[in-house]
């Protein structure tokens, strides 16, 4: 028993839980949701790399303490950056399919906050005061 609305709907079944409401957008616009999506992931992925940079090559630099902090600080941010990108990847897409305005980019205080603590705790250990 299919209603008409899911025989007529050419999609994949994953595509239509996913997304059940709305029109396709234009291509170009999706391909280039993906292609945002894929730059906060590789942003992600460069976090996490350097807190496992952070803890395998500063041992002479740091307490272990602080090299332990500053490793983990570094690959929780990526984490939640990769998660807040697919979050944000999915509230773009069912945005432009509902026709409706782009929702407000709440991974970018997120990063810019990230990065400025990052940079002060940097300051504080290169200045001997961690």
């Amino acid at each position: 028993m299919s209603d008409d609305n899911s025989s007529q709907d050419s999609r994949s079944r994953i595509a239509r839980r996913i997304f059940p409401d709305g029109v396709d957008p234009d291509p170009r616009f999706t391909l280039a949701n993906e292609r945002t999506f894929l730059s906060w992931i590789r942003t992600a992925l460069a976090f996490i790399g350097g807190g496992i940079a952070v803890e395998a090559f500063t041992s002479e630099i740091f307490t272990t303490g602080l090299r332990a902090t500053l490793s983990i600080v570094l690959m929780v941010i990526g984490f939640i950056l990769a998660a807040g990108a697919a979050v944000r990847w999915h509230r773009i897409e069912s945005a432009m399919r509902r026709k409706t305005s782009l929702p407000l980019p709440l991974i970018i205080p997120i990063v810019s906050l990230a990065s400025a603590l990052g940079a002060g705790l940097l300051v504080l250990v290169f200045a001997g005061l961690l």
